[in-house]
């Protein structure tokens, strides 16, 4: 059971992270900001790596990352050891990237979906549990 979120921005997604802090501490979830908290411009790539740091370390559930279009994030974030990251921009995708890919890392562009969109993605992808089986054998191919 997820309890435990790291998430991370850039300036482009950094709205939507703050926003996104307070639903999801109202919801019960612990969260570690590893920033930004600004708008001024940051290299994405940094806190794509803090968030999966703290996943693959094991010191966090899961992670959330938001930029732009959620793909500088993505391709960041799957460069790092143990991580499982997807971009998901629907609720569709955010449901089967947990079921059938177990990923590790929910991407989101702030400036591809509205922010409704982003807390029911967050939502489905949060409590969505992987179905192992044949995906896990197809997971393990991975390492």
């Amino acid at each position: 059971m997820i309890k435990k979120i790291a998430i991370g921005a850039d300036h482009a997604g950094v709205e939507y992270k703050l926003l996104l802090v307070q639903y999801l501490e109202s919801k019960g979830y612990e969260i570690v900001n590893v920033g930004t908290d600004s708008t001024d411009a940051v290299d994405y790539p940094i806190y794509a790596k803090k968030v999966c740091e703290e996943v693959a370390s094991g010191r966090v559930d899961t992670g959330i990352l938001i930029c732009g279009t959620g793909i500088g994030m993505s391709m960041m974030a799957n460069k790092q050891k143990g991580i499982r990251a997807a971009v998901c921009g629907d609720t569709k995708s955010a449901e089967f990237t947990r079921l059938h890919n177990d990923a590790n890392v929910l991407c989101m562009g702030a400036r591809i979906i509205s922010f409704d969109l982003c807390e029911r993605i967050t939502e489905i992808f949060l409590d969505t549990n992987f179905m192992g089986g044949k995906h896990k054998i197809r997971i393990d191919m991975f390492e």
